[in-house]
């Protein structure tokens, strides 16, 4: 929709522009105070893209919390932001955002992404705990090596040093797949010829199958080859 040029709250070199179910940043708020902001918040919109932040060339704080901002976030490069808070959007990618981010915000310090799906925990899923949450500290931070607090949390020494040393592998793989989901809302996949028995094939029985799963987890907990003889190879 088309939003407004009032009311703006400015307070010095902070702007709020909060409430408008806006979906796209308005190019008056750039045209007018993109010169000087130092702050600027837009929560509680409908952003879907921040590309009206180009002309906030001296930005140091983004608060787009309560947005519909989605995988395709592209922001332009500010490098004087060093406080971002993107809590309750709609990211779900967080390998792709974290590069993103490492390339245009170079003095990123502080980064909150409570209520997105790419941060486990049960703000967006009951079945989430804080060993999750742990392994998703550990790959951001290994991402974005400078970050001083993440979501509600400061750094620690010790979560930066396990980081450098193996938050490269501490995330969920989830392959993609073209085909829908069945009805037990898992992807299907074409079964090879097998010798096995009708009945045997259908991953949902049980008894004594062997089938893929969807996740492929690396991390601390993996036991990796451990139980595989040479004669099963």
């Amino acid at each position: 929709m088309a939003c407004r040029e009032s009311p703006v709250a400015l307070n010095g070199t902070h702007i709020s522009y909060i409430g408008h179910d806006c979906k796209d940043i308005p190019d008056f708020l750039g045209a007018s105070f993109g010169d000087f902001a130092r702050r600027l918040d837009l929560s509680f919109n409908q952003l879907r893209s921040l590309a009206g932040l180009k002309t906030f060339t001296e930005l140091e704080e983004l608060v787009v919390d309560n947005n519909l901002l989605g995988n395709d976030l592209r922001l332009p490069r500010l490098p004087n932001l060093h406080t971002l808070t993107l809590n309750k959007n709609k990211l779900n990618d967080i390998e792709a955002l974290l590069e993103h981010l490492a390339d245009v915000t170079p003095s990123l310090e502080y980064l909150s992404l409570l209520g997105n799906e790419a941060c486990p925990n049960q703000l967006v899923s009951l079945d989430k705990d804080e060993d999750d949450y742990q392994r998703y500290r550990y790959f951001v931070l290994h991402k974005l090596p400078q970050l001083k607090f993440l979501d509600t949390r400061k750094v620690t020494r010790k979560e930066a040093i396990e980081a450098q040393a193996r938050g490269a592998f501490m995330k969920v793989v989830k392959p993609k797949s073209d085909g829908p989901p069945n009805e037990a809302g898992f992807e299907k996949c074409p079964l090879p010829y097998t010798p096995l028995p009708r009945g045997s094939r259908d991953a949902s029985n049980h008894k004594g199958v062997f089938t893929k799963c969807r996740y492929v987890y690396y991390g601390k907990q993996s036991e990796g080859n451990r139980f595989i003889q040479n004669d099963q190879l």
